[in-house]
């Protein structure tokens, strides 16, 4: 039997970088993955995803080139290509994750894990062998997979996931994209683009219901510009799979409608991937499939502990990376800082992009709050203008009496990108003065933080 300090099941963004910081401190350590190194998010998420959308982006693009005094003649999408280089890029990043494991000397087993006691896992490889592993620590790591509605099985054919989604080897002529989160809307926006007829529905008032209202209302404008068909405020009661595509039954009040299409896409969430890990065996909690664990990720059983999407949300690999280094650390005996789950960064790389941290008009108000409001509209920014991407806006709210930034919210381009500038902020309890006296290269699209924080002191320059 081999024996850690560390062990981690699953390699994914929080599972591998909770591996390399256990190595760093010395910490015999030794990770379990039972397909790819990488998890869901090299290999199947966050970044083959973001090379299909930069593919739609870029088409968007060319399209445009005439406005920019260039001729482009007889542009086109070759979709198989399309897919084929998000996978290579994919694989690039797997192989990253290898090189990482091999600098830092952390032992890597291919298998599935299950505990046989507390500090103690059996791990089965593809071929059927078996392993004993035992560690002082075991960390689970597993990730998450797609929700579905009940009674409505997907198959990976007519009724999709988002890993089908990005391997389809034709494009669908028509899609259905049943819920309008981040992944629903990033997989409407790149489908779109590629020139498939795409309806969205979503149960809840908005697109991205969860971002800012005024945010989502200026992405719906924008998708029913670029005519992505969407019902807010709507359930599926069925789906019908039919010779050649499905039939999806939709409810918007007690009005019903039927909609068909070659491809149903299930986009409404992620459910932990609680079972087959023996968890029974050893009593580890868990309820609605997602293991419950306290501030420093233990959960009701010594020695194991729990990180990422497998402990419920946000269901972000950022967090699940953080999550894992505040685990190892607290483990080796060190003084780390919980997690501030009020200030993560949400981004959705549709176009245009959306990005956002802490908390919302609505939720500021209901919270108690006395606020001030910051806007700046890409319209007015010259950086914006000059690039051509003159939709979107810059919004701050700030607390009224100590100037406290409670949220930011950006739709607009590069939006992923400027919002870590307000993460920092947020951080480091920067009030609107500070922001908006802080020099800002003339011209970016930062100004925008800039003259938003000034805005929302009465003093903006340029609106």
């Amino acid at each position: 039997m081999n024996s850690y300090d560390i062990a981690i099941i699953g390699s994914g963004p929080g599972g591998y970088v909770a591996a390399i910081r256990a190595a760093q401190l010395n910490l015999k350590t030794v990770l379990i993955e039972k397909d790819r190194l990488g998890g869901v998010c090299l290999n199947w998420g966050c970044i083959p995803t973001k090379a299909l959308l930069k593919s739609a982006e870029l088409f968007e693009q060319i399209k445009k080139a005439k406005s920019f005094g260039i001729t482009v003649k007889e542009a086109a999408v070759d979709f198989p290509a399309v897919i084929k280089r998000s996978r290579q890029v994919a694989d690039m990043n797997s192989k990253g994750v290898e090189f990482l494991m091999k600098k830092n000397k952390i032992d890597v087993e291919f298998g599935s894990a299950r505990f046989q006691t507390a500090n103690q896992l059996e791990v089965t490889d593809a071929s059927g062998k078996t392993k004993r592993i035992e560690a002082k620590h075991i960390i689970i790591a597993t990730g998450g997979r797609p929700r579905t509605i009940p009674g409505i099985e997907i198959d990976e054919e007519k009724i999709i996931s988002s890993r089908t989604a990005m391997t389809l080897k034709e494009k669908p002529a028509s899609m259905v994209i049943i819920g309008a989160g981040a992944i629903g809307v990033e997989f409407a926006y790149f489908y779109n683009a590629m020139g498939s007829a795409v309806t969205m529905v979503e149960m809840l008032d908005h697109l991205l219901p969860q971002e800012d209202e005024e945010i989502s209302t200026i992405l719906e404008r924008n998708f029913k510009k670029n005519k992505i068909n969407f019902h807010t405020s709507a359930t599926v009661s069925k789906i019908e799979k039919l010779e050649k595509g499905v039939r999806v039954f939709i409810k918007k009040g007690d009005k019903e409608e039927v909609l068909e299409a070659d491809k149903a896409l299930m986009a409404i969430g992620i459910q932990g991937n609680v079972e087959g890990l023996g968890l029974e065996k050893i009593g580890v909690e868990h309820e609605k499939g997602f293991i419950k664990v306290d501030q420093w990720y233990r959960t009701n059983v010594d020695g194991v502990y729990a990180i990422g999407d497998i402990i419920g949300p946000p269901l972000l690999a950022h967090v699940a990376s953080h999550e894992g280094i505040v685990c190892v650390e607290k483990i080796a005996g060190l003084t780390p800082h919980a997690v501030d789950y009020n200030s993560i960064p949400g981004c959705t790389y549709c176009q245009p992009q959306v990005a956002s941290i802490g908390l919302t008009e609505k939720e500021a108000l209901a919270q108690g709050n006395q606020i001030k409001i910051g806007r700046f509209p890409y319209s007015a920014s010259g950086k914006a203008r000059a690039i051509g991407e003159r939709d979107g806006m810059v919004k701050l709210i700030f607390d009224a009496k100590y100037g406290e930034l409670l949220g930011a919210h950006i739709i607009g381009a590069e939006a992923t990108e400027l919002i870590a500038e307000l993460g920092v902020a947020k951080g480091l309890e920067v009030t609107p003065v500070e922001l908006f006296s802080t020099i800002h290269a003339h011209p970016t699209l930062s100004e925008m933080i800039m003259e938003a924080a000034a805005d929302a002191e009465k003093k903006a320059i340029h609106i």
